[in-house]
């Protein structure tokens, strides 16, 4: 008797019904459809590397001059309230006046006695430890 066409003939409908079992499952599979990202006003955003990108938000400048003279533009963060009006110059402390804003003073400047200069020669050692540690070891 001769098995061989019997053989295959079993071997192509099990390889049929894998087939067909194989298409079945996946197609019934019940994937959830991904979401449609939409803005505010039902608009689309686009869709980046790590997902939807967000539109920038635009802040509202200031161009009343006499506003700008008058107030600290931007200093209540509240919702409610007014800004910070900006008072006579008598009024403020006079070590307020004295502030270094123009340039930063060297190290040799500095008279060594004071908590400034070791802050600062501390923060500058620390930087250059960093800076050594991220070179290359040979």
């Amino acid at each position: 008797m001769n098995y061989m066409p019997l053989a295959i003939n079993m071997l192509r409908l099990a390889t049929s019904a894998v087939r067909t079992r194989t298409i079945t499952t996946t197609a019934t599979c019940g994937f959830a459809a991904k979401p449609a990202a939409a803005g505010p006003a039902g608009k689309k955003k686009k869709l980046g590397k790590l997902g939807p990108i967000m539109e920038k938000k635009i802040i509202p400048v200031e161009t009343d001059a006499n506003r700008l003279v008058n107030y600290v533009c931007g200093s209540n963060y509240l919702k409610t309230g007014e800004d910070v009006k900006i008072k006579p110059d008598s009024e403020y402390p006079d070590w307020l006046w004295t502030l270094n804003t123009e340039r930063i003073i060297p190290l040799d400047e500095l008279d060594p006695n004071t908590k400034q200069y070791w802050r600062r020669l501390r923060k500058m050692a620390l930087r250059r430890n960093n800076q050594l540690s991220k070179l290359k070891k040979f």
